[in-house]
């Protein structure tokens, strides 16, 4: 299963689960991008020190259908891509939120088109469901993974009119933007 070779990764794992339909397995939690270093001598990890926030994942065979997640910094993406690269194809579907990037745009990463959207405060799960317009109703008696499934199927459709972007011309234009978080007082 492909998940299972990125299990080491995951982090404050919400649910990692297969879809009752198809050969679907999701993922939802954060994803580790770099982790932190050695704190001892038993081999225990500090903290990652990079992640992928929020990553919502579905495999389905050999291949991620979807991928979606926030990322405090565009400079960040390149050590997803070293990490996921290969198992993205062109029918695979992209949707990364960035802290730091001044307007949305579109970018193909191994032919898949990617989509980056800048997002400094809000929900990355609620993010995906307004781009199609989903509500709780579309999702009512499903299971976790299944949800993850109705999501995918509905981003099938979504043809964003934002503007063809190389990574590199991206880079340029990242700005100093910082997570935006509201708790308790």
């Amino acid at each position: 299963m492909l998940l299972d070779r990125y299990e080491h990764l995951f982090f404050n794992a919400n649910f990692k689960e297969a879809a009752t339909t198809g050969d679907y397995v999701a993922y939802r939690g954060e994803f580790i991008l770099k982790e932190g270093e050695v704190a001892d001598a038993q081999g225990r990890r500090k903290p990652p020190t990079e992640l992928l926030k929020q990553a919502v994942i579905l495999a389905g065979g050999e291949a991620i259908k979807l991928l979606s997640g926030s990322l405090d910094e565009l400079q960040q993406f390149p050590l997803l891509q070293e990490i996921v690269g290969g198992d993205i194809t062109p029918e695979s579907i992209v949707v990364l939120f960035v802290v730091n990037i001044p307007q949305p745009f579109v970018s193909e990463i191994a032919g898949a088109q990617a989509i980056f959207i800048p997002l400094v405060q809000g929900m990355v799960w609620n993010e995906l469901c307004d781009l199609e317009g989903l509500d709780k109703a579309d999702f009512k008696g499903q299971s976790s993974a299944d949800k993850v499934v109705t999501l995918y199927n509905a981003l099938g459709n979504f043809k964003p009119k934002y503007p063809a972007m190389t990574l590199s011309d991206a880079l340029l234009t990242t700005n100093n933007a910082k997570r935006e978080t509201h708790g308790a007082v």
